[in-house]
């Protein structure tokens, strides 16, 4: 009997075991977590972070700081567009006045909102992340995947620059930092702190865990390691919220 139950407490012991950095409890650290610091640290100074305490303001231009075709030719920064790629009738890209308001310890909604058309959140140099979605609210589709740079952004009728998509500039096949959506939910590449591709994503595209960033588990999103449409760009957001979507003015 003594060897029966010696072998049992082995057995629990190595069940119980996990290498894997990733926590599968999402709400073991929910809402406990103050992001403060790191957003503080990891935006660009183009940004100007501020805190209250329980909410974050991020402002920003939403220009980005690296080439790109929409600056125009002759532009210190300018560069071409990939190989048979082009502008469509929004040609240019202009100041504008962002403001994002998102929670110092994010946690999970009750209720997952559906993302929208607009601005779901911003990349650290400030400029907005989009989802998979365009005007009409219709999927991305390639002919509007033409009208991408080497980041996987276009500027809207607004002049408004924004990534859909990873890019040469912002992640590309790892595990960087992108930036924070509006539920205050920090945003990676396609890949896991440990250079895995993480397997087990939920609905919202994001799982619980410590990254680079954040030594106690704390949820995040990646981007999709889908090749979309076979365009070589990865989505890096679609779908619902994970948290309580905080304001987004300009």
């Amino acid at each position: 009997m003594k060897k029966l139950n010696l072998l049992f407490l082995v057995i629990l012991q190595l069940g119980c075991s996990n290498s894997d950095s990733t926590v599968t409890n999402a709400t073991s650290t929910d809402g406990k977590i103050d992001i403060s610091t790191v957003v503080k640290a990891k935006y660009f100074n183009s940004a100007v972070v501020s805190t209250n305490g329980t909410s974050i303001s991020i402002k920003s231009n939403g220009l980005p700081e690296h080439k790109t075709p929409y600056w125009g030719v002759g532009n210190a920064l300018y560069e071409d567009f990939p190989t048979g790629y082009h502008a469509n009738v929004n040609t240019s890209m202009a100041a504008q006045n962002y403001t994002m308001t998102i929670p110092a310890k994010p946690s999970v909604a009750t209720t997952h909102e559906e993302t929208t058309l607009g601005a779901i959140g911003l990349a650290l140099n400030g400029v907005p992340i989009y989802n998979d979605r365009e005007g009409g609210n219709v999927p991305l589709d390639a002919l509007t995947i033409t009208t991408f740079d080497f980041s996987g952004a276009h500027p809207g009728p607004g002049k408004d620059y924004h990534y859909h998509t990873t890019g040469r500039y912002t992640t590309s096949d790892d595990a960087k930092l992108v930036g924070f959506l509006r539920d205050g939910f920090p945003i990676y590449g396609r890949k896991d702190n440990d250079g895995s591709y993480p397997s087990n994503l939920d609905a919202y595209g994001g799982h619980t865990g410590v990254t680079a960033d954040f030594s106690e588990a704390l949820y995040h999103y990646h981007a999709s390691n889908i090749n979309y449409l076979n365009t070589g760009y990865y989505v890096l957001k679609a779908g619902a919220y994970y948290g309580i979507k905080g304001p987004f003015t300009q």
